[in-house]
C-alpha cells in the first residue's frame, strides 16, 4: 500500500473547460453554491456521441454552461447517453434535461426511483415527520420556530423533472464506452446503490462520491427512515472495495482532484469513522442529546450553514453504536432522545 496519495493532475479545469484524463476520457467542472464550490462530470467519447457521467444541478447557469461546453470542448456531438452515479442532485440535476434532448439515461433502479418520487414530492411547508425528526434529535425551541418559517428544501428546486423510462445498471453490470469495458460495483452508506465503474481495460476508476480524496461524504440520517444505519453500510462497503483497489487505479472522484493511492484512502476512512465512533461512545457516559454531540464528533467550530449536514452525521453514527447495542436511549420529556452508553 503506498503511503501517500498521488495527484496526477495538480490543476482542475476551469469552468467551460476540459482536460483529458486518458484517450476518450475528459473531466469537466460544474458550479455548485455552497461551501463545496463544484462537482466533477466526465465525457466518455464513443465516436458519433458522447457518454456522460452526471449532469451538475439545474439551474440556468448549468444549463448555459452545458450547452457552451457541447459546442465548444464536446466539439458538437450529440450526447447519447448519460450515467447517473447515485441521485444526490449535484450529480443528477439534469438527467431529465439530457433526457429530453434524447440521451439514455442508465442508472440503479434504487437512485432513479428515489430521484423521481423525491421530484414529485414538492413540500410549500415542512412536513410533521420533519418537525418529530428535529424533536427527536434534541433542537430548541427557538431553532424549531425558524425552521417553521422557512419554505423546506425540495428536491424538485434543483432536480429538472425526471420522464419516465430509465437502463438500469446493477452490480457486477457490463457497461460499453470510450472504447472500454466498465465493470459496475454498487456501494452504499452515502447513497443507496451508489454505482462505482471500474475499467476492464485501463486503471481508471469512475467514484462518483464513494471515493473521495481529501474530504469524507456526508454519511446522513434523515426523517425520511430516522432509524436507519448508513454508517455501517458505509463501512462494509469500504471493507468490500478494499478486496478490489489497487495502488495502480487512477480514481476520477465526483468532487477534489483525481487520484491514485484508493487502498490506503479506503483505510483512512474506515479508521476516521471508527474514530469518531470511539469519541462518540466516550461522549456518552450521560445521557445526551443528538445536537449535544457535536463536538465530540467534529471537534471545530460549526456555523449555522452545517448544521443540517451535522445532525445527519452525528445520528447516523448514534445509530450504529445503537444497532450495535454500545449505547441505550429513551425519551425525555420534552420528547427527545437521550442517548447514553449501555
Amino acid at each position: 500500500m503506498t503511503q501517500a496519495l498521488q495527484y496526477p493532475f495538480a490543476t482542475p479545469p476551469t469552468e467551460g473547460e476540459a482536460v483529458e484524463i486518458a484517450r476518450g476520457v475528459v473531466w469537466l467542472r460544474l458550479p455548485l453554491i455552497g461551501a463545496l464550490d463544484h462537482v466533477n462530470v466526465y465525457a466518455l467519447d464513443d465516436g458519433d456521441g458522447w457518454t456522460l457521467v452526471d449532469t451538475g444541478i439545474s439551474s440556468r447557469r448549468t444549463k448555459a454552461l452545458w450547452q457552451a461546453i457541447l459546442v465548444g470542448p464536446l466539439r458538437g456531438k450529440p450526447v447519447k447517453r448519460l450515467i447517473v452515479t447515485h441521485h444526490h442532485p449535484d450529480h443528477l440535476g439534469l438527467a431529465g434535461w439530457f433526457q429530453d434532448q434524447g440521451a439514455e439515461l442508465l442508472i440503479t433502479r434504487t437512485a432513479w426511483l428515489y430521484a423521481r418520487m423525491l421530484t414529485l414530492d414538492e413540500q410549500p411547508t415542512r412536513p410533521p415527520e420533519s418537525t418529530l425528526f428535529l424533536t427527536r434529535a434534541g433542537v430548541g425551541a427557538e431553532v424549531m420556530v425558524q425552521k417553521a418559517s422557512e419554505r423546506p428544501f425540495n428536491f424538485c428546486d434543483v432536480v429538472a423533472k425526471m420522464p419516465l423510462g430509465f437502463s438500469r445498471v446493477d452490480e457486477d453490470t457490463t457497461l460499453h464506452a470510450a472504447g472500454r469495458r466498465w465493470h459496475v460495483r454498487l456501494g452504499q452508506g452515502h447513497a443507496p446503490d451508489h454505482a462505482t465503474l471500474w475499467s476492464l481495460d485501463d486503471h481508471l476508476v469512475l467514484g462518483g462520491d464513494q471515493f473521495l480524496a481529501t474530504i469524507t461524504p456526508n454519511i446522513g440520517v434523515y426523517a425520511t427512515e430516522p432509524d436507519a444505519d448508513p454508517l455501517t453500510e458505509w463501512l462494509t462497503s469500504c471493507r468490500r472495495f478494499q478486496q478490489v483497489a489497487d495502488d495502480t487505479h487512477l480514481v476520477l472522484p465526483g468532487h477534489k482532484l483525481p487520484f491514485s493511492g484508493l487502498p490506503l484512502r479506503l483505510a483512512q476512512k474506515i479508521a476516521s469513522h471508527e474514530a469518531a465512533l470511539a469519541r462518540l461512545l466516550a461522549h456518552l457516559a450521560t445521557p445526551t442529546r443528538a445536537v449535544d454531540c457535536f463536538g465530540a464528533l467534529y471537534r471545530r467550530s460549526l456555523g449555522p450553514d452545517d448544521f443540517g449536514l451535522a445532525l445527519a452525521e452525528t445520528l447516523a453514527h448514534l445509530n450504529c453504536l445503537h444497532r450495535q447495542g454500545q449505547i441505550i436511549r429513551h425519551l425525555s420529556a420534552e420528547g427527545a432522545w437521550m442517548w447514553q452508553r449501555a
